[in-house]
């Protein structure tokens, strides 16, 4: 199994930066061959996606949603077995739980890590 950890979440002012990290465990050769993926939940919406990132063997190509675009970079170090987040020029709408979630044969989610935009 696949043990995922976020951090980096806390409360920034509206146009500033944080950088997420998405720490993986246990089953790590299963983390660096799977399309990894960034989604966020704010409080009484569904769960959305806002960022994937292919594994490195097929390019590592990053698909972002409309939100994200221009704005948020995912990223990841396999040498490492950890997944990024950077995102700047945060609006208040960026508000959400983020979570991280390798996408293999199998999904495993970390527990999330709560970002505060205010405004």
């Amino acid at each position: 199994q696949v043990q995922l950890e976020e951090s980096g979440g806390g409360l920034v002012q509206a146009g500033g930066s944080l950088r997420l990290s998405c720490a993986a465990s246990g089953d790590t050769f299963t983390f660096r061959n799977s399309v990894v993926g960034w989604y966020r939940q704010a409080p009484g919406r569904q769960r959305d996606l806002v960022a994937v990132i292919n594994t490195m063997d097929t390019g590592g190509t990053a698909h972002y949603a409309d939100a994200a675009k221009g704005r948020f970079t995912i990223s990841r170090d396999n040498a490492n077995n950890t997944a990024y987040l950077e995102m700047n020029s945060l609006k208040p709408d960026d508000t959400a739980v983020y979570y991280c979630a390798s996408l293999g044969r199998q999904q495993y989610w970390g527990q999330g890590t709560q970002v505060t935009v205010s405004s």
